[in-house]
């Protein structure tokens, strides 16, 4: 494995956890909107730094995602549950920053926050794996 890889997706996968930490914050003040935004942000970036082990990326969030569910849940790399909390997560975020109508509920918002813990835990794994294989 390409030691600037590995370098960038532990950058990305930081990202990430910095993304989680501010969902944290957000919901612990009941800005449902802004902590549903934090979240789906923390599982994009945990999928690029999955990306980044490969070298590769897209400008559009729906490529990152489709790109990731074709080659790692398709493929069981990672559970499949997985990859429907990510097409969820991506709705939620899209409904919360662009809805204007919309109006989180406070489990919508648990949901991105779990999803988000999970698929971090699952990269971090992912990325330690890789780079034993090394």
């Amino acid at each position: 494995m390409d030691k600037k890889a590995i370098e960038l997706a532990r950058y990305r996968l930081e990202r990430a956890k910095q993304d989680l930490k501010d969902t944290e914050l957000l919901y612990k003040n009941n800005s449902l909107l802004a902590a549903n935004n934090r979240a789906y942000y923390a599982i994009f970036h945990a999928i690029q730094a999955v990306l980044a082990l490969e070298r590769i990326d897209f400008k559009r969030h729906k490529d990152v995602i489709g790109y990731f569910n074709k080659n790692y849940v398709n493929t069981e790399v990672f559970p499949r549950t997985i990859g429907r909390k990510i097409g969820q997560a991506f709705q939620i975020r899209e409904d919360s920053d662009y809805d204007y109508k919309f109006i989180p509920e406070i489990e919508q918002t648990e949901y991105q926050l779990d999803t988000a813990k999970e698929l971090i835990r699952l990269v971090k794994e992912y990325i330690n794996k890789k780079e034993k294989e090394e």
